[in-house]
C-alpha cells in the first residue's frame, strides 16, 4: 500500500501543473483542494513516521484547507513553491541539526556508512539546498509575474530537466569516488 501511495503521490505531483493547467478554469479551487487533501491523507500513516513528515503533511493540509476555503484559484499555482520551500527548509535544517537528509538516505541502503562518506553526503545535501532555493524562487516568479502556459511548462516539464542531470550527475560522482576508495 505505501508504495502505491507514494507512486500516486508522485503521479499527482508530476501532473499537478498540468491538471491546473487544463482545470483551472472548469474545476472549481474546492475541489482541488479536496483530492490534493485525498491524497495526502491517504500516505498520512506513512508520513508520520518519517523524519519531517508530520510537518509535511500538516503544511500539506493546511495548503489544502486554505484552498478550500478561500476558493481563489490563484492559490493553485503556489503549491510547486510551498513543496520546494518545505524541501529547502526540512534539507536546510538537516543541515544544522543533523545528520543531513543525503546521508540518512544513505544510511537507508547502507547502514555502515563509511566515514569518508559523510563530508560527501553533507555535500550533496548543500547541492540540494541550493536547488531548492532557485526551483522556489522561479516557481514563486513565474506564479506571480508569467502566464499559466509559462509556469506549467516550468514547473511540468524543465524542473525535471533540471532534476534529472543532478540526480545523474550526483549516481555518476558517487560511482567515481567508491572505486576511487575500493
Amino acid at each position: 500500500m505505501r508504495k502505491l501511495t507514494n507512486l500516486l503521490l508522485a503521479l499527482i505531483g508530476i501532473a499537478y501543473p498540468f491538471l491546473v493547467y487544463f482545470g483551472m478554469e472548469t474545476v472549481p479551487p474546492p475541489l482541488f483542494a479536496l483530492a490534493l487533501a485525498a491524497v495526502w491523507l491517504l500516505r498520512a500513516p506513512f508520513l508520520w513516521r518519517e523524519p519531517g513528515g508530520r510537518w509535511m503533511l500538516g503544511v500539506a493540509l493546511g495548503y489544502c484547507a486554505l484552498l478550500a476555503a478561500s476558493g481563489e484559484s490563484a492559490l493553485l499555482r503556489w503549491y510547486p513553491t510551498l513543496i520546494s520551500l518545505f524541501l529547502l527548509l526540512t534539507f536546510g535544517l538537516s543541515l544544522v541539526c543533523g545528520p543531513p537528509i543525503v546521508e540518512r538516505m544513505a544510511r537507508l541502503r547502507e547502514p555502515e556508512l563509511p566515514p569518508e562518506a559523510i563530508p560527501y553526503t553533507r555535500k550533496v545535501t548543500w547541492v540540494w539546498v541550493g536547488f531548492f532555493v532557485f526551483n522556489a524562487a522561479v516557481s514563486a516568479a513565474l506564479t506571480l509575474w508569467a502566464p499559466l502556459a509559462w509556469w506549467t511548462l516550468y514547473n511540468g516539464l524543465l524542473v525535471y530537466f533540471i532534476m534529472g542531470p543532478l540526480f545523474v550527475g550526483e549516481w555518476l560522482l558517487r560511482q567515481r569516488l567508491r572505486k576511487r576508495c575500493a
